[in-house]
């Protein structure tokens, strides 16, 4: 007792806050909660999660990368998380790698998996009339369902990027009249402006993960990779995108626009830029669609070596989520 009251005089002074650092999205009510962990229930892809928290994974192929997806998989199961996987199009080609993405055994059945194709990918597949091949890929992973990302601008910087000759919507169109999978469209870093978001809200997938500006921009990666002349030309094109608030909005603007029976799409994944369990709390509160949100590079910054280090943050969010939850009233916008 004596150690902590010492230690409150010496931090008094340089634990000031000033009035402009206010979170003006929450009420903060004390009197109504307690410490007492709410539990609540979850749902996505007919699976039940415990937080409605999505982690999406790295891809295969290296030692690091496959202690990456293990750890993140067993930090799912634990504490009843959603897991994306990676681009799976390695394994397309060779076995080699499947140990990297064979998660499952980890996850168990519980919580939802869902494996990862780029929409370039779909397109070769398309065309040679091959898309049987990802049923048997999400079959042969245990997965629940197909992420396709998309991701035209990341693929024009990339010095190997592929070339899409068909629009995407058109793509996802021809594989849902084929396929019977439960699907994830998704964006890799820039997110989906209102137009392609009307379009996909009429789609019968599972869910549109934003992947949104804010977090990592897979074009600014790309352009990292490229020769000095095209990183000046084209370094313009890493600004332009959508933020995960903005993009809640247009969907909530859709939602209200769109009659009810045209809106076909389920969920939503709310990710990019969500720096923080608040950042999740308030956007997932404000969704006008039942959402999860979604957090890549903080998890992954936990989850390169030991797993009692990304366990003890995970830990943390819960507590966190349950704190929201018991004190905090999201503002009516």
């Amino acid at each position: 007792m004596e150690d902590r009251k010492r230690d409150h005089i010496d931090l008094a002074f340089s634990s000031r806050l000033e009035g402009k650092h206010v979170d003006n999205r929450f009420d903060y009510e004390p009197l109504f909660g307690t410490h007492t962990k709410q539990v609540k229930e979850y749902y996505f892809a007919g699976k039940k999660m415990v937080l409605p928290l999505w982690v999406s994974s790295m891809t295969g192929g290296t030692q690091r990368a496959g202690t990456i997806n293990k750890n993140l998989a067993q930090a799912c199961a634990e504490f009843g998380l959603g897991m994306g996987l990676g681009s799976c199009r390695i394994l397309l080609d060779s076995p080699e790698h499947f140990n990297d993405f064979n998660v499952r055994p980890i996850l168990g059945d519980a919580v939802p998996l869902f494996a990862n194709i780029g929409i370039c990918q779909l397109e070769t597949m398309l065309e040679q009339g091959s898309t049987d091949k990802l049923g048997e890929l999400v079959d042969k992973l245990s997965a629940d369902g197909l992420v396709i990302h998309i991701n035209p601008l990341q693929e024009a910087f990339q010095p190997e990027g592929d070339q899409q000759k068909r629009p995407a919507i058109e793509l996802i169109q021809d594989f849902l009249e084929k396929s019977k999978l439960k699907i994830i469209v998704k964006e890799v870093g820039q997110g989906f402006g209102k137009e392609s978001l009307r379009h996909l809200l009429q789609l019968p997938i599972e869910a549109i993960e934003f992947a949104a500006m804010g977090g990592t921009n897979f074009s600014l990666v790309e352009l990292n990779r490229s020769n000095a002349v095209a990183a000046e030309v084209f370094n313009p094109f890493i600004h332009v995108g959508h933020t995960a608030e903005d993009m809640t909005h247009m969907v909530n603007q859709l939602v209200a626009e769109l009659p009810a029976n045209d809106i076909k799409v389920k969920q939503l994944i709310i990710s990019g830029g969500i720096s923080s369990l608040l950042d999740g709390y308030y956007l997932t509160s404000i969704a006008k669609l039942p959402a999860l949100y979604g957090m890549g590079s903080a998890f992954l910054r936990h989850a390169m070596g030991d797993y009692s280090k990304l366990k003890a943050y995970v830990e943390q969010i819960e507590h966190g989520w349950s704190l929201a939850n018991n004190f905090l009233k999201v503002k009516q916008v």
